[in-house]
């Protein structure tokens, strides 16, 4: 099935006012210890209102980061088709359909998103809840027939996918205790789109992108993050148009760096309805100018790919940063967003997490969304459910099944129970 152009835009398309001659290059870029106001703009003027905050700052804000951090991403493609490969309509013993779909799109050649999807047999359209995994779709359900990537993968041998990790990662992807709630849940591999090594940019998306002559993204062109959120949003192409959703409830999640393209996608698509970052630390929702845990300095070291050329300027400068991650958490208002933490994961660092929520909170409350429900660092799993969230709970780095329970109570307090 094919879908016209104008069903996948994404609001990139509205930033071509904002030139790339308007932003300073990094010598020129004052050093500032302080956080960027959301509502002042760059020219100094204060947004007093809805309408200048969407029509000038928040685009000031989204090319900031495209320039700067995540590098911007190519238009939506309108060539997308679908195909339902395999689809089952009594999984779970008859409370669950499972489809695996296939996304093509873009250029001739470029590689497919095969999305899991399993939704409810409740009747009706269902809310879903849709995120990237890390290592292939047959590992996050323990199911023979779930088709096996054939992409590099990270944690099998000679990086090849096999049997022997199919629902290896099943606790992270609780689908039966989503499916009781009501809710859908949509996932797909992020090697699908480019896998998550340092490479020459010789696989995944990127060179099905370049211009001629071209063999890695420019300073300012999109890394790996950017183009995972990007195929978050092709996702969501599909999920628009599935029957079995409810396209005005399509929730965006991600647990680490996957938190980080959670938030990004967000930022970037408009079509979330709710955002949700679990421990997504540096680059996520952590503040840099903190420079507590992982560190842009660190980060760009490791994982150089992730960002854009320009990004890896600010290690051990995040003062000159003209952006911090308060400011890409704003981007989801007036639509709510919630940021998880874990006591132990120092290395995401909880309190510059909870600080980028309160930081955003000013224009949630410019928009008529109100304040976020507590300025007070919260006691462990206590949810702050005000639109901008925040919990944090007892732990280390990892998401599980009561980390969902807490996405979904959010869920059910902001968009209504499914």
């Amino acid at each position: 099935m094919r879908i016209p152009a104008l069903l996948t835009a994404t609001i990139s398309a509205s930033l071509a006012s904002i030139s790339l001659s308007e932003m300073l290059p990094f010598e020129d870029l004052p050093a500032n210890p302080e956080l960027p106001d959301p509502l002042i703009m760059a020219d100094g003027s204060r947004v007093g209102d809805a309408a200048t905050w969407k029509n000038q700052r928040r685009p000031e804000i989204v090319r900031l980061f495209e320039h700067y951090m995540f590098g911007a991403a190519p238009a939506a493609p309108d060539n997308l088709s679908f195909k339902v490969e395999r689809e089952e309509k009594d999984y779970f013993g008859g409370k669950a359909t499972l489809k695996e779909v296939v996304i093509r799109f873009g250029p001739e050649g470029a590689p497919p998103i095969h999305l899991l999807l399993v939704t409810p047999n409740t009747g009706k359209p269902a809310p879903v809840f849709l995120g990237l995994n890390f290592n292939g779709n047959h590992t996050v359900i323990a199911d023979p027939d779930v088709h096996l990537t054939s992409t590099w993968v990270r944690k099998e041998k000679g990086n090849i996918a096999s049997d022997a990790h199919r629902g290896k990662s099943a606790s992270r992807w609780p689908f039966e205790q989503a499916i009781a709630r009501g809710y859908a849940v949509a996932t797909f591999y992020q090697g699908d789109i480019d896998p998550d090594k340092k490479d020459d940019w010789g696989d995944g998306i990127h060179p099905h992108y370049f211009k001629e002559g071209q063999t890695r993204p420019g300073a300012h062109e999109w890394g790996c993050i950017a183009a995972w959120a990007w195929g978050l949003s092709r996702a969501a192409d599909y999920l628009a148009q599935d029957t079995n959703i409810d396209k005005n409830r399509i929730c965006v999640m991600g647990h680490s760096r996957n938190g980080k393209t959670a938030l990004l996608a967000g930022a970037m698509d408009e079509r979330f309805a709710l955002t949700v970052s679990n421990q997504s630390g540096c680059g996520g929702a952590a503040i840099s100018r903190r420079r507590s845990g992982e560190t842009v300095a660190v980060i760009n070291r490791n994982f150089p790919h992730w960002f854009c050329d320009e990004f890896t300027k600010f290690g051990d400068n995040e003062d000159k940063l003209p952006l911090d991650q308060h400011l890409l958490v704003s981007l989801m208002a007036p639509r709510p967003v919630l940021v998880c933490s874990a006591t132990e994961d120092k290395w995401a660092d909880p309190e510059g997490e909870f600080a980028a929520c309160v930081g955003a909170s000013p224009v949630y409350e410019l928009l008529g969304k109100g304040k976020i429900g507590s300025t007070d660092y919260p006691q462990e799993n206590q949810l702050i459910d005000s639109a901008v969230g925040y919990h944090v709970r007892p732990g280390k780095h990892n998401v599980g099944a009561a980390d969902w329970k807490v996405f979904m109570d959010f869920a059910d307090k902001q968009l209504g129970k499914p």
